[in-house]
């Protein structure tokens, strides 16, 4: 079976392979637009970028499953979260979804987003690194490296493949 994940950040596709390991799926990364902002701001957003990853990315990548992995934040009583959804899509079959940790941005960096920055920059000029995305990711920087972003795509991964599996009877 042929696996399309739909983003070429290492990140995420780490994330859909630790989760098919068991597997010999066919993973293929894939250019596939979100269709929504580049720093989406609500669950609802994220959401929408991640369905339409996954569906572009099963079409694109002529893949039986495509996989969408979006990072976005979501206004809080708490503050500004980080959010992450993931969708898997199936031709015939509505994508599945599944969302994962949320944790609080610290308020300098969420004023940032706030006034229309990318996490992504935003995240390399505080920790000053480069391709915090691509690593660790926010999540990683503000949980000292108990998480990092690939395991935390990681656990959405499982739960789209344990309710795929739930809903067609077919273990990944």
């Amino acid at each position: 079976m042929k696996v399309a994940v739909g983003s070429k950040n290492p990140a995420k596709i780490n994330a859909v392979k630790a989760a098919f390991k068991e597997t010999d799926f066919e993973i293929v990364s894939i250019d596939a637009e979100s269709g929504v902002s580049d720093q989406p701001m609500s669950d609802e957003e994220t959401i929408k970028g991640a369905v339409n990853r996954a569906i572009a990315a099963a079409e694109k990548g002529e893949a039986e499953i495509g996989i969408g992995l979006e990072g976005g934040v979501q206004q809080t009583p708490y503050g500004l979260m980080l959010c992450n959804w993931g969708a898997l899509a199936v031709k015939g079959m509505e994508p599945v979804i599944a969302g994962g940790a949320r944790i609080p941005l610290p308020d300098e960096v969420a004023q940032q987003l706030l006034a229309g920055s990318e996490l992504g920059p935003v995240m390399d000029d505080y920790a000053k690194k480069q391709n915090v995305r691509k690593n660790e990711g926010a999540i990683g920087i503000f949980t000292n490296g108990q998480i990092n972003r690939s395991e935390m795509f990681t656990h959405v991964m499982k739960l789209l493949a344990g309710q795929y599996e739930y809903k067609t009877d077919k273990t990944v």
